[in-house]
């Protein structure tokens, strides 16, 4: 026989008004009162039935989450995040996957309206003008983390990538480093490779550095990118320090300088960007700038599900990132330049 609230309510001595506001997570309870729910409800093994109650409030507790398909390795913090705080509001999730730099959003988002999401989570996806104005369609309250939008039309968290750039590229100064070069960055995204792109170039031109462009070797973020670099420069000429597009390039750089007997840092510094869980298993454990992954997911699906319960408009949000330093850069000066 199936539990219903008037069993949970007769157990928890209290109404079944009081039950339905409980489980339905209205409020206007004390914490007693809701934890003597909880427990009658799990001692009587009563499941609340989401699919009736998405017919009387429109609304299904789920939110999807849509990332692309990418070699790199940083989207598990920033799910995991979400998911956390998912869970504590009484949440679910569903991820999708929209293909390389997004070229199957249309599909992922056919998808999220037929399952009817409260609000979507889009992920390192650069939104162009006609994709923002199929998203304002839907009517659903959307957030992007580690991205923006044409224009900045969608609330966005995410790290100022140009900043970040800068400040790896001064500290490989302040070591000492004259010979610095960018690895595996994509120029053509817009929404971190330019960005980190121009920190780059600029803090080499603040500090009176003369700009090689041989030492830029461009790629798409991914370990085979960092591979690829290294063997261009073997093949060209060597810096004494890159800055790397992603811990991936980073741990690509490595991995090749090895082959080539090159020593990192004694011959070759690097700087990674991303602070994935890779950065300090590899060996030497990698210097790097570190993106509050986990934070940035847990942030962007908490202040997903306020504008989904109040209506309340998501405002844009820059947060900080951090200099790991760890074993991957070699001081070549007791005067570095400030």
């Amino acid at each position: 026989m199936a539990i219903t609230i008037k069993d949970i309510a007769k157990r928890a001595n209290v109404s079944t008004a009081t039950v339905s506001r409980v489980i339905n997570g209205i409020g206007g309870y004390g914490s007693d009162t809701r934890n003597r729910v909880l427990a009658a409800a799990q001692e009587l093994g009563y499941y609340k039935n989401e699919t009736a109650t998405s017919l009387v409030t429109n609304k299904t507790k789920t939110i999807g989450i849509i990332i692309p398909n990418v070699s790199t390795s940083f989207y598990g913090n920033i799910v995991t995040g979400i998911e956390d705080v998912a869970y504590d509001f009484g949440y679910s999730v569903i991820l999708t996957h929209a293909g390389v730099e997004g070229n199957r959003l249309f599909d992922s988002l056919k998808l999220m309206v037929n399952r009817r999401v409260d609000g979507i989570i889009i992920v390192s996806i650069y939104l162009n003008k006609e994709q923002q104005q199929m998203i304002r369609k839907l009517g659903v309250p959307t957030i992007l983390l580690s991205t923006i939008s044409e224009g900045n039309r969608l609330p966005y968290i995410k790290v100022d990538d140009y900043a970040a750039s800068y400040h790896a590229t001064q500290y490989l100064v302040n070591q000492g480093h004259q010979k610095i070069g960018l690895a595996g960055v994509n120029q053509n995204d817009q929404v971190a490779g330019q960005p980190r792109l121009a920190g780059y170039r600029d803090c080499l031109e603040k500090n009176q550095i003369l700009r090689d462009e041989a030492l830029i070797f461009f790629g798409d973020f991914s370990f085979d990118a960092g591979k690829r670099a290294m063997d261009y420069y073997m093949t060209h000429e060597l810096p004494t320090a890159l800055v790397c597009a992603s811990d991936d390039t980073a741990l690509g750089i490595i991995s090749m300088a090895h082959q080539y007997k090159i020593l990192v840092p004694e011959q070759l510094s690097v700087i990674g960007y991303d602070d994935t869980s890779v950065a300090w298993m590899t060996t030497p454990p990698l210097t790097t700038i570190a993106q509050p992954f986990y934070e940035m997911g847990a942030l962007g699906c908490k202040r997903l599900i306020e504008s989904v319960t109040t209506n309340q408009e998501i405002r844009s949000e820059i947060i900080p990132f951090e200099l790991m330093e760890r074993q991957t850069v070699l001081q070549r000066s007791n005067n570095p330049k400030s």
